[in-house]
């Protein structure tokens, strides 16, 4: 049995300061990671302390998390001030300021304890997403949005902090917000690898984690599963055939899209048994029990899920020798004491 059904799990809660209620949530999950959005961030020293409470809470290093890309995604600009956006830096066509870029914001991060930043945004910047991405997306050509994000990962690397390439396949064809709907993309595997998966592939070996979207893409896998719950998109293209051997996170599993598809303890247990090695559940305790408590139910019924979940510990715990845990264990164990520094 694994010993800790959290390390699978990163969530995230009310408030901007450690409450008994939040305090019992992280002793009884012991999560793997914890995110903070705006709403917990109120100034430096706070930001600082909260981190540090929470992992005061949890028996293991945290992965302690945030969204900081620059410009409409920006969580510490009441902190900082605001930080350019991807497009704005990538409009400057010099690749020591990708670099700068990543640095600055890493730098940021890492200043109030945070070690991992869900950045940067590998979708393209194509027509469809254009109305919905806004300046998260840097071009439509696949070379040049892996130059911009190999630069800004190394610029958080330059300041001890883990990068994540996000939405896995890509969200350049999407028009919908998948904060509030499921999108289909009609667009066949040949293009999809030939474009938006182009970077990811380009990457592989860079990306400590690699967040995956809940579209459904059902002319390149014939079916209607969000790319989330699916062991076509996270074990047979993302594994296999790109060979990538970082992390596997789910966008967040309480977005409307997710919803529409699934309810949380199905989809909790689909995500994983498909691939996914962190679930990120963002907002609501009940959603996280909920979550937590069917896939312990489904550990006890299925030992091949138990023994997916086991080699999962197995690899994060000592920062092990074997599965995707391997290639950034020694990063990680340079960035997970940030709260503590």
């Amino acid at each position: 049995m694994p010993g800790n059904l959290g390390a699978n799990f990163v969530i995230g809660f009310e408030g901007a300061a450690m409450t008994p209620a939040v305090g019992r949530l992280l002793t009884r999950i012991q999560p793997a990671g914890v995110i903070l959005f705006g709403r917990n961030i109120v100034s430096a020293e706070q930001t600082w302390e909260l981190l540090r409470d929470c992992q005061r809470h949890v028996a293991t290093p945290l992965f302690t998390c945030v969204d900081m890309e620059g410009g409409t995604v920006d969580r510490l600009r009441d902190v900082f001030g605001p930080s350019p956006s991807a497009a704005g830096v990538f409009d400057t066509a010099d690749r020591d300021l990708f670099r700068l870029h990543g640095k600055a914001i890493g730098a940021i991060c890492r200043a109030l304890g945070f070690n991992v930043d869900f950045a940067p945004t590998l979708d393209l910047a194509l027509p469809p997403s254009l109305p919905v991405m806004g300046t998260r997306v840097v071009s439509a050509t696949p070379h040049e949005v892996a130059a911009y994000a190999r630069a800004f990962l190394h610029g958080l690397s330059d300041s001890r902090v883990l990068g994540c390439g996000k939405h896995f396949p890509g969200l350049g064809e999407v028009a919908l917000d998948t904060h509030k709907d499921l999108p289909v993309v009609e667009k066949t595997m040949r293009r999809l690898l030939a474009e938006d998966i182009e970077p990811y592939r380009m990457l592989r070996g860079a990306l400590p984690f690699v967040m995956v979207c809940h579209a459904i893409f059902a002319t390149a896998t014939r079916d209607q599963v969000p790319a989330s719950l699916s062991k076509k998109w996270m074990t047979d293209v993302l594994r296999k055939k790109l060979a990538y051997t970082g992390l596997t996170i789910t966008d967040d599993m309480e977005m409307g899209a997710l919803q529409k598809a699934a309810p949380m303890e199905q989809a909790a247990v689909q995500a994983l048994r498909a691939g996914a090695d962190l679930l990120l559940i963002c907002h609501s305790e009940d959603q996280i029990g909920r979550a937590h408590e069917a896939v312990a139910r489904e550990q006890d019924r299925d030992g091949r899920f138990a023994e997916r979940l086991r080699e999962f510990n197995d690899a994060l715990e000592p920062f092990g020798e074997v599965g995707p845990a391997r290639q950034f264990r020694e990063l990680f164990s340079t960035t997970v004491g940030a709260a503590e520094s």
